[in-house]
C-alpha cells in the first residue's frame, strides 16, 4: 500500500526505517500534538508519516510499542490543518495504557478509556464520509468496536498516517504494520467486521 502514495513525514524522527511490512519509529525528545484545552499550550511537534489524500476512504493500521511513561502515544492522525484534526489510538495516563482520541476543531478534546486487549499490539481503522469521521478499534484485526463518531469540517484533501508522540521523554520504539489506505468500507454504523 505505501508504494501507492506519497509518503512524506511532518517532523521526521531522528531514528526511523521503512521495513517490508510497514516502518518502525523511535521518538524523539518531547514531542506532541495539542491546542490549548485544560493545558493552555500549543503543540504540533509529533511524528506523522502519512500521504495526502483526496475525498473519502479508509485508513487501517496495526501498531505495536511498550508504553510506559505518561503519555507515550502512538496510532494514527488525520491531519487537515493545525487548527483541525484528529489523533488516535493507545496512550499511557492513569497509570496505564489507555484507548482514545483527540478531536481539534480548533481546540483539543481528550476521550478516553480502558483499553480490553493487550495494548502492546492494537489496530486502527478510520473511514472519512462527507463531513464524518468513524473510527474502530481492533485487539485482534477482526472485531472493530466504534470508539467515536464526529462531525469534521469536508474539505478536498487532508493527510492521513501513523503518529508517536512522547511529551515527557524520547526512545518510544513503534512498529506500524498493516496499513492500508482504500475506498470507505461501506458497512453499517455497528458492523463490527
Amino acid at each position: 500500500m505505501m508504494e501507492g502514495q506519497q509518503w512524506r513525514w511532518l517532523n521526521e524522527p531522528a531514528q526511523w526505517h521503512r521495513t517490508e511490512g510497514g516502518l518502525q519509529v523511535v521518538t524523539d525528545q518531547q514531542t506532541d500534538f495539542w491546542r490549548s484545552t485544560w493545558y493552555g499550550f500549543e503543540r504540533h511537534s509529533g511524528h506523522l508519516y502519512g500521504c495526502e489524500v483526496a475525498g473519502e476512504f479508509t485508513f487501517q493500521v496495526c501498531v505495536e510499542g511498550e508504553f510506559t511513561t505518561l503519555y507515550d502515544q502512538a496510532g494514527l492522525t488525520l491531519l487537515q490543518d493545525d487548527e483541525h484534526w484528529l489523533k488516535a489510538g493507545i496512550e499511557y495516563n492513569d497509570a496505564q495504557p489507555m484507548i482514545g482520541s483527540v478531536l481539534t476543531n480548533p481546540r483539543s478534546d481528550w476521550a478516553t478509556g480502558i483499553f480490553p486487549g493487550n495494548p502492546r499490539r492494537f489496530w486502527l481503522r478510520l473511514t472519512r464520509l462527507a463531513d464524518c469521521l468513524r473510527l474502530q478499534y481492533s485487539t485482534d484485526g477482526k472485531v472493530w468496536p466504534l470508539l467515536r463518531l464526529a462531525p469534521f469540517p469536508p474539505s478536498e484533501r487532508c493527510f492521513i498516517g501513523v503518529m508517536c508522540c512522547t511529551p515527557e521523554r524520547q526512545g518510544l520504539a513503534v512498529r506500524f504494520s498493516d496499513l492500508r489506505l482504500t475506498q470507505p468500507l461501506g458497512k453499517a454504523l455497528h458492523d463490527l467486521s
